[in-house]
């Protein structure tokens, strides 16, 4: 197998979604060095939405269907499955991922919440664990749970511990950020009004703060969050810097509805926890647009200009 620990690696999705047609678009838009980019891909897929200006290698991933665009199928879900494994197994510098429909993979029999899941199932060893990130410039949240239903959402003081300790290392490694300051939102309305309104940011959440500030962490007690995001989205629309480095979030919508409020389709979905970092627009499938070739590329060219150094 050749080496690609030096490249950039784009899955293009769902083919019956907007995946192919917004990579080949942000990559015209870039003109990246095609010794940078390999495409996890099919030529029949790309053909039918665009027209690459540059000559990058492609991986050839099987589709035995036809081009559908707006339809859900299984054959469409296997091919955004084998491509995911066919990215792990290369092992590139960075991974960015267009976007797949679940119930597409659900349908060929790869039952998994979403492409993080996937990653980390393929990609994970000694404990490791994926985490959500997600970053519009200097506004980023994480999400202390995933893709679960909101009645599911349980948290405990050890998890809050080690993915908040875990994400300052991330910073300081990784982003070079030192000493970052993080926010986090409490899980009830108004982080529990003290304890009228939910008891876990006082039996849960606060211990796990005491926990994070001995070993150095920089990092508030549960806070009520629509205060929060109220003004880190006034400093993101106003071009100032955000309050905070990052929104610790204690669940899904918790943290993407105020991100993905201001600054749209630029969000840029960022899997860390795992040796190599993986980058994906905010967005889904738009199965509603797809082949139309209105769809924009603004969010597939921020996800890839994120893993770009």
């Amino acid at each position: 197998m050749s080496n690609y620990s030096n490249k950039i690696a784009i899955t293009t999705g769902d083919p019956n979604g907007i995946g192919a047609e917004i990579t080949i678009k942000a990559l015209n838009k870039l003109a990246l060095d095609p010794a940078r980019v390999v495409l996890i891909s099919n030529r029949k897929v790309l053909d039918y939405y665009g027209k690459l200006d540059h000559d990058y290698e492609v991986i050839e991933i099987p589709f035995s269907g036809e081009v559908e665009p707006g339809k859900v199928s299984a054959k469409a879900g296997e091919f955004s499955y084998l491509s995911l494994q066919k990215v792990c197994e290369i092992q590139p510098a960075a991974i960015v991922t267009a976007p797949v429909a679940k119930n597409a993979m659900h349908l060929a029999g790869h039952i998994f919440n979403g492409q993080t899941e996937v990653l980390q199932s393929l990609l994970s060893h000694d404990g490791q664990h994926a985490e959500m990130l997600f970053v519009a410039k200097d506004f980023r949240v994480l999400l202390l749970t995933r893709h679960c239903a909101l009645k599911d959402v349980t948290l405990t003081s050890d998890l809050i511990v080690k993915k908040i300790a875990d994400l300052k290392e991330f910073f300081e490694d990784r982003l070079k950020i030192d000493d970052p300051k993080f926010a986090l939102c409490g899980l009830n309305p108004h982080a529990g009004e003290d304890g009228i309104l939910g008891k876990e940011e006082i039996e849960i959440m606060n211990p796990a703060v005491e926990k994070l500030c001995k070993m150095g962490v920089s990092v508030t007690k549960p806070l009520p969050s629509d205060t929060l995001f109220v003004k880190a989205g006034y400093a993101y629309n106003h071009n100032q810097k955000v309050p905070f480095d990052c929104y610790i979030a204690a669940y899904h919508d918790q943290g993407l509805i105020p991100i993905k409020t201001v600054a749209g389709d630029k969000t840029v979905n960022m899997t860390i926890g795992l040796d190599i970092i993986r980058t994906s627009p905010g967005h889904g499938t738009a199965f509603d647009i797809a082949g139309k070739n209105i769809a924009d590329e603004g969010g597939m060219i921020s996800a890839i200009e994120a893993v770009i150094s």
